[in-house]
């Protein structure tokens, strides 16, 4: 392997562990991400300008606040130490009046001698004071004797304390000359301006979220099998296009759905003609036995015919509104009752829920009367919660095999070894039953029963 090679599967080695290190980065943030559009955009938003200020405030800390702060500590000590330079050079100034007119009149200091006095004991350094700090080097520095000072508190003055041979010097000093007291009124500005803009992004981002949400919502109930009263486009560019491909969507899959049943009303009206006619040939007929079996055919065909075209239509023109599922179990209750089968049923939570009431009548009722057909004992057990109601109708038949319950679903389908032969249908009861879950949103699924048949689950979104 020549050098170059060697080189390029380091580089390779070195990527791979660069990217493994990114998708792992990628997957943490991931799970800290705030999940809504909302919150994501507002992040997008506040993250640099929250980024963006506190590099601000850091170099304006650093490079102004803190630099302009030194300087000015360090001429009020300069002056301090010329101070203390004519102090010494001037012996025959024994009430130090001259030091006081010039430190008042030039350096804007009020100046006090105090002989035979010492130094006030120290006390504790504030925890953060950029002034204390910067004084305290600065008269380490340039006059490197013993000092005391005190900026705490919100005095206007400073007051500093130099010990002399045999006396002390006390200076008040003005706090604004030896700090940049402006500094707090830029880092308010600062964070004022920032919630203002925060506000006006957050009532901008409202209004533009708002049209998505609108939308969502007109899709959801729309996959729901209810109405999308008054909705219309609204927004920005974007969301505006999105609707109008759901309002166009909407309109031909209703058109669809329109042709669809117009043209079963017209097959619906030809073949009970036929049969009807079949009906009264077979009644002009007369009584003979050979005739018996012509009529249960005739009969049969009619609600094979049936079947068929309830299948097809889907109850799909109904409209959907507040319906009571506890009062559509008891009814399920009494017609399985009236059959000679064992029933009860259970509700947990508020009953109203907002479907086609026939269209689901007729899907719970297609379910149990599946379960009555095979079994002795039926429980019908409804739960609704904040997103779901959720409807199993357990027996205690022969069940299905776990490999042949997607089967069942399919139109036409009949499991013979594992239903009774003798019982007549047309194999589209749990066909039916699942299009008209699936028209409102949810499922069926089939399960094992505690009763030890077969367990129905209808789950659709409320």
């Amino acid at each position: 392997m020549t050098s170059f090679d060697l080189g390029l599967s380091r580089l390779r080695r070195a990527a791979g562990r660069v990217g493994a290190v990114w998708d792992r980065l990628g997957r943490a943030l991931k799970g800290v991400m705030p999940a809504r559009l909302y919150a994501r955009t507002l992040l997008i938003i506040i993250a640099p300008m929250v980024i963006l200020q506190s590099v601000v405030a850091f170099v304006f800390m650093e490079r102004h606040w803190n630099t302009v702060t030194r300087r000015l500590s360090a001429a009020v000590t300069q002056d301090i130490a010329a101070l203390i330079d004519i102090y010494r050079s001037y012996p025959q100034d024994a009430d130090q009046a001259t030091l006081r007119r010039i430190a008042r009149e030039r350096l804007g200091l009020v100046v006090d001698v105090l002989p035979g006095t010492e130094l006030p004991p120290v006390g504790p350094k504030p925890f953060f004071s950029l002034l204390d700090q910067a004084l305290s080097r600065e008269i380490s520095r340039q006059i490197g004797r013993p000092f005391w000072i005190d900026t705490v508190g919100r005095s206007s003055l400073v007051e500093i304390r130099i010990q002399l041979d045999n006396s002390v010097l006390r200076v008040f000093a003005r706090r604004n000359a030896a700090y940049a007291s402006n500094s707090e009124i830029f880092l308010l500005w600062m964070v004022g301006t920032s919630l203002v803009l925060i506000t006006i992004a957050i009532l901008f981002l409202r209004n533009q979220i708002r049209p998505i949400l609108k939308l969502t919502e007109a899709v959801e109930s729309f996959g729901k099998g209810r109405e999308v009263p008054s909705f219309g486009p609204r927004g920005a560019q974007e969301v505006r296009r999105a609707a109008l491909a759901f309002i166009e969507m909407k309109r031909r899959v209703e058109r669809s759905i329109e042709q669809r049943t117009t043209m079963l009303a017209g097959v619906s009206h030809d073949l009970r003609t036929v049969l009807t006619r079949f009906k009264l040939e077979l009644a002009l007929l007369g009584d003979a036995p050979e005739l018996d079996a012509l009529k249960k055919d005739v009969d049969e065909m009619a609600r094979m015919v049936e079947a068929y075209l309830a299948f097809a239509r889907g109850d799909s023109g109904e409209q959907a509104e507040p319906t009571d599922m506890a009062a559509f179990l008891d009814e399920l209750k009494a017609d399985a009752e009236r059959t000679g089968h064992r029933a009860s049923v259970a509700f947990h939570g508020h009953p109203i829920v907002t479907v086609r009431p026939h269209a689901f009548r007729r899907c719970l009722a297609n379910l149990v009367s599946n379960a009555a057909r095979f079994a002795d004992e039926i429980v019908v057990t409804g739960h609704r919660d904040h997103r779901w109601l959720t409807l199993t109708v357990d027996d205690d038949g022969p069940g299905i095999a776990p490999a042949q319950r997607d089967e069942v679903f399919k139109p036409f389908v009949r499991l013979d070894d594992a239903r009774n032969q003798d019982e007549g249908g047309t194999g589209l009861g749990l066909a039916i039953a699942r299009d008209i879950a699936r028209s409102h949103g949810g499922d069926i699924s089939l399960g094992d029963s505690p009763l030890g048949g077969l367990r129905a689950t209808v789950r659709i979104p409320v």
